[in-house]
């Protein structure tokens, strides 16, 4: 019987044209070259090894797709099958004299050349038929003493790939009886090490890597060529450019990383020239039509600024209709936060699944329970995994994913001013990070592209069909020892599944939770120094950057600015935050807070060091106050220290108003915490020099003004309710 084949006679195709084209003339080479291969199913890494062929325009043959494998496990269609089937394939060609066959493997294989140089090099290695040649010998070491000696280059025989005339093919294998699960290695190896079948069918090795790089053994001689809009792979031993690309035995995933460049697939001139390949276009899809997503999301720590999570899985541009919601919350201390978000938002999913602290499930049984939900369900196209320590700030992220179209895809995410990121360019030796040459370039963005990577977490796309297919295995989360985002990708690579990564856009960042604490009422107050870009977007005020450049600011009286600083948040936190603590002074003179127990112009209030907050609001004067004081006041250069910083509580049956008073301080501020007319009415701050009164403080913002000598002030009687403010007497 004729085993399945697939011809793919392939011709050059414009950048944005699919990879793989099924018909048109062959090429020149064509009609003296073939190749042949053996893949039993289309892995990712076959469909590679296709695409880097297409792109010389190779014409390959490939056998076997659809038999089983009965080769050795994790090998690319390797094995007796392997030999059986280029016999077969033979049969046709065994009188073409001028045919040359290439065979080679596909599943961990790529082109870096074209036709004209591997012909070129075939040739002149003056033999009929060229085996690649490794560093280890395999898989019988007994035989080693047999080998001929080498004094330069490799040594022994490797069957990943060989290349030879068509009749010399064939009787090279003329005489094989064995079983598909026989090895191919020790077949070709023994046919070797006769003397008299060499020679009769005149075998050499390729030694010197000019057409085969097998990696096995010889990582450190291989790096990248970048070459005017070229790139090829280099072996630093023989100075050579080999042809074909062997990721044989463990590594896979340095193919994986010479494949993101070769062939001319990214370069430093052209940036990735393969991105906008194959992509599901969502533009003008019906919310109705679009893919129903799963959207998992994990809480498996204390995690700061929640609220703001959950705010940006809303703003997501997708229908919420044709998204369910899969939530694992581990904390206690989120319990409150995530019902609310359900209670006024679950209602606008198609379904929502919670399972909350009480159920006790732990990280990675909850990781497959999600998986496992978009698994079951076929109407589940895909299934997008958050934690939430990743902050979503790209609306468009869900779809970008999507478009992208690959089976496992996640954003880049990293960490504020670190090059820590949610994934890894390479693995060490026993499976955990090593650094790729090129993951600073990605994570900084000097190179931009769609990267196949060994390792992802904290937010990724999977397709509902891979879950179903590759991946449907039910456990994706355990793996012996390792943690479950380490299992996770080790199951899949172990699957022949690639993860990819994409920095095409800026999807967001990741939230530091190393000290985040969960001791006060509102603990994301105290996150300006770990999470200094989610402090901001929480508590500063939207139009800060509106003032910073000079168009919201207003001086009501002389010298004295008004300009926004907080949002409500902030402002309702940090009087929260004071309540809970409840040790309001007394307001008298005695006070032992400061330094010599006396206090001239005493206010009920509450010191930010009291709440062990002085750093935090030193770092926020330093941040947001210091750069408007300099804008404000020209040649004036600050360092933002002071001596007292406090919240001020003013009620009309315990403290009203405050005597005029000149402040301990170059300048202060004096930011509203709460809403005049709302809150409280009167209160206002006037300056008797100028006789100017501000009786209407605006929520959020905040007052600027001199501290000594020509800003003599008093705060006017509040009538009702209770008014709060944020005073800092700064360089005192």
């Amino acid at each position: 019987v004729t085993p399945p084949a697939i011809c793919l006679p392939l011709r050059p195709a414009p950048s944005h044209s699919p990879l793989l084209i099924l018909e048109g003339s062959l090429s020149v080479w064509g009609d003296n070259l073939l190749v042949l291969t053996v893949a039993t199913r289309e892995t990712e890494g076959f469909r590679r090894f296709k695409r880097s062929g297409q792109f010389f325009n190779y014409k390959i043959q490939a056998l076997g797709l659809g038999e089983d494998w009965s080769g050795e496990k994790g090998s690319s269609a390797g094995g007796g099958l392997k030999v059986r089937l280029l016999k077969k394939a033979l049969e046709k060609h065994a009188d073409k004299e001028n045919l040359v066959i290439l065979f080679i493997d596909s599943y961990d294989v790529l082109f870096a050349s074209g036709p004209r140089e591997l012909l070129k090099k075939f040739r002149q290695a003056k033999s009929q038929v060229v085996f690649s040649a490794e560093e280890l010998i395999y898989p019988d070491r007994r035989l080693e003493a047999k080998y001929p000696a080498v004094s330069d280059g490799k040594r022994f025989l490797g069957s990943g790939g060989f290349i030879g005339y068509a009749p010399n093919l064939s009787k090279l294998v003329a005489e094989w009886k064995g079983q598909d699960s026989d090895s191919d290695q020790l077949f070709y190896t023994k046919i070797f090490l006769d003397p008299e079948k060499r020679e009769q069918i005149n075998i050499t090795l390729d030694h010197r890597c000019r057409i085969f790089q097998n990696l096995d053994g010889a990582l450190d001689e291989v790096v990248l060529k970048f070459e005017m809009g070229h790139v090829r792979a280099r072996n630093l031993a023989y100075d050579t450019l080999p042809v074909l690309i062997h990721g044989n035995g463990p590594t896979k995933l340095q193919l994986n990383y010479l494949g993101n460049y070769i062939p001319r697939f990214w370069t430093f001139e052209t940036g990735c020239a393969v991105c906008d390949e194959g992509l599901r276009s969502l533009r003008g899809i019906g919310d109705e039509a679009l893919p129903t997503v799963l959207v998992g999301v994990f809480i498996e720590q204390p995690t700061p600024f929640l609220s703001l999570f959950f705010q940006r899985l809303l703003r997501l541009r997708y229908p919420r209709k044709q998204m369910r919601l899969f939530i694992h919350n581990h904390e206690q201390h989120h319990k409150a936060q995530v019902e609310q978000f359900l209670a006024e938002h679950g209602g606008e999913y198609q379904s929502v699944k919670l399972v909350g602290p009480e159920v006790r499930v732990a990280s990675a049984d909850a990781r497959n329970m999600g998986a496992d939900l978009c698994r079951q369900d076929r109407s589940c196209t895909y299934y997008f995994s958050v934690d939430a320590d990743v902050a979503l700030t790209e609306p468009k992220t869900l779809r970008l994913l999507i478009e992208q179209n690959k089976n496992v895809i996640a954003p880049l995410m990293t960490r504020h001013g670190r090059l820590w990121s949610n994934f890894w360019g390479a693995l060490s030796a026993d499976g955990y990070y090593a650094r790729s040459e090129d993951y600073v370039d990605i994570v900084q963005g000097r190179r931009v592209g769609v990267w196949n990577v060994p390792y992802i977490s904290n937010v990724y796309l999977i397709k509902g069909s891979a879950l179903r297919a590759e991946l449907q295995q039910t456990d994706l989360f355990h793996h012996s020892k390792l943690d479950p985002d380490m299992a996770f990708c080790a199951n899949i690579r172990q699957q022949d599944v690639f993860m990819f990564l994409t920095n095409r856009h800026t999807f967001g960042h990741l939230l530091s939770l190393d000290n985040y604490q969960t001791s006060h009422l509102h603990n994301d107050l105290w996150e300006v120094f770990s999470n200094p870009e989610d402090w901001k977007e929480k508590y500063i005020h939207e139009n800060y950057t509106k003032a910073l450049a000079g168009k919201l600011v207003e001086m009501p009286c002389p010298d004295v600015y008004w300009f926004p600083i907080f949002t409500e948040v902030a402002c309702d936190e940090l009087v929260e935050e004071m309540e809970h603590y409840g040790r309001w002074s007394l307001g008298d003179n005695k006070d032992s807070r400061i330094q010599d127990g006396y206090e001239n112009v005493p206010t009920i209030d509450i010191h930010m060091n009291q709440i062990s907050f002085e750093r935090e609001w030193h770092k926020f004067l330093v941040e947001y106050i210091a750069p408007m004081t300099e804008k404000l006041y020209p040649g004036y250069y600050t360092r933002a220290q002071f001596d007292l910083a406090f919240v001020v509580r003013y009620k009309p049956d315990e403290q009203p108003s405050l005597m005029p008073h000149h402040d301990a301080s170059t300048f202060t501020i004096n930011i509203a915490l709460n809403r005049v007319g709302v809150d409280y009415e009167g209160g206002g701050c006037r300056f008797l020099r100028y006789n100017c009164s501000i009786r209407a403080p605006r929520k959020g913002w905040t007052l600027m003004h001199p501290g000594r000598l020509t800003h003599y002030h008093e705060g006017l009687p509040t009538t009702r309710g209770t008014r709060y403010i944020a005073v800092s007497f700064v360089d005192p």
